[in-house]
């Protein structure tokens, strides 16, 4: 595993990634991690216990940063805005609209850098998150199904235009049009997105002690519109578990096996 630092045009500042390359060779598939609020590409890295499962399985790992970071950034005190809360979407509104480009970043800007720079297949990509990195993973997932053919999230924002962690970013970033947040929603996403019988299961572990279940994560509404359009979905609720790292290490082996399944399928 090792750390990267690159001149990215999209947010104009240097941005950080963590990459982990299994140890045969050959192109590999991929899994990318978006990480929760507060975080950095160091959060995974060091606390998810991921990288033996993912040697067993030949999978690639790259957990890039969830922000644009450094002096000449824009930034806010509160914890849920600016850096460290890109929201992975490419604000529209100033002064974020000059360097959190994070969807431009992640789906476009690295992941090209990743596969000049790196043994990747470029065929064979998934994407997960936590938290606001599960948002960020089931939204880019929808948004881009022709970079990624696996999806999976801890505990994520499912629908961020209708809690107070979403409002708040999406006001900031993208402004005041509600019908422009919907294309970074991933259950107004997944409504509109016609039948998708036969795309790969999509899963989502989720704790039950969760502080935020409630008020701001709403996992079921993203289940019923997956019933909509006939996605298959895997909701698992845990008893005991609450938001922490604690509760993704315990579950991540499950959530490697499921990338690896179906990127290994033709």
């Amino acid at each position: 595993m090792a750390y990267y630092r690159h001149a990215a045009e999209s947010t104009r500042c240097e941005m950080t990634f963590s990459i982990f390359l299994p140890p045969q060779s050959g192109p590999r598939p991929v899994l990318w991690w978006l990480s929760g609020l507060t975080c950095s590409a160091e959060n995974f890295t060091t606390k998810a216990g991921a990288y033996g499962r993912a040697a067993e399985l030949g999978l690639i790992i790259i957990a890039p940063d969830t922000s644009p970071r450094g002096e000449d950034v824009p930034d806010d005190a509160a914890y849920d805005l600016g850096q460290g809360a890109g929201f992975y979407v490419d604000a529209t509104q100033a002064p974020w609209s000059t360097n959190f480009q994070m969807e431009s970043y992640i789906t476009q800007e690295l992941y090209a850098l990743a596969e000049a720079s790196f043994p990747v297949a470029a065929d064979s990509q998934g994407i997960a998150g936590h938290s606001m990195g599960g948002h960020g993973a089931l939204t880019l997932g929808l948004r881009h199904r022709d970079l990624y053919r696996s999806v999976s999230a801890f505990a994520p924002i499912v629908a961020p235009t209708q809690v107070p962690w979403g409002q708040k970013a999406f006001a900031a970033y993208l402004g005041d049009d509600r019908r422009l947040w919907s294309n970074y929603d991933a259950t107004e996403l997944m409504r509109a997105a016609g039948d998708r019988t036969g795309e790969p299961e999509i899963l989502i572990d989720q704790g039950a002690a969760d502080d935020f279940l409630e008020a701001q994560l709403r996992p079921h509404r993203f289940v019923a519109a997956c019933g909509a359009v006939q996605q298959g979905i895997r909701l698992r609720e845990h008893t005991g578990y609450d938001h922490s790292y604690f509760f993704v290490a315990s579950f991540i082996d499950d959530h490697l096996d499921h990338h690896a399944r179906i990127l290994a399928s033709d």
